[in-house]
């Protein structure tokens, strides 16, 4: 049985294997300082949290998520990061970190819960049977080139 628990001190080394684990599968590259940094944020910020997903007992599983205000809802949930050790997939905890974050998202006053991933992640499989696809919608991400400073906005 999986058991899902928000992160605690006691978790951090085992935390930060998986989330290099999860940068490593993602290709991204962080300093160590990146990781504390985010360690204490999910420790100490209130809209930021974390939490351990554990199978006999051992962390295998991590979700990261935020609560957010929305112009047309009440609030929303985003779900920032999931990853699972992959010894333990398809056993049933990337489902359980979904449902654990999405009950305690709707608890806290935001019942709309989202995330996006790459279109050809394996985790798809999972992610269209737990949620909905919005065929059609296309992500994009703005950052101003630091060469220009904020004059384009």
């Amino acid at each position: 049985m999986v058991e899902i628990s928000p992160l605690a001190e006691a978790d951090r080394v085992r935390w930060e294997a998986l989330a290099r684990g999860k940068d490593t599968y993602f290709e991204v590259e962080r300093s160590d300082d990146s990781y504390e940094r985010t360690w204490r944020r999910l420790l100490d910020d209130e809209r930021i949290r974390g939490v351990a997903a554990r199978l006999d007992g051992r962390m295998v599983g991590i979700a990261h998520y935020l609560f957010h205000a929305s112009v047309w809802y009440d609030g929303k949930c985003y779900l920032a990061d999931l990853f699972v050790d992959a010894e333990v997939r398809r056993r049933g905890v990337a489902t359980a970190l979904i449902e654990w974050v999405a009950r305690d998202a709707e608890e806290h006053g935001f019942p709309r819960l989202y995330w996006n991933t790459l279109e050809d992640a394996p985790a798809r499989a999972l992610y269209d049977k737990v949620g909905k696809f919005h065929e059609g919608f296309i992500l994009y991400t703005y950052q101003p080139d630091a060469n220009q400073g904020s004059s384009r906005l």
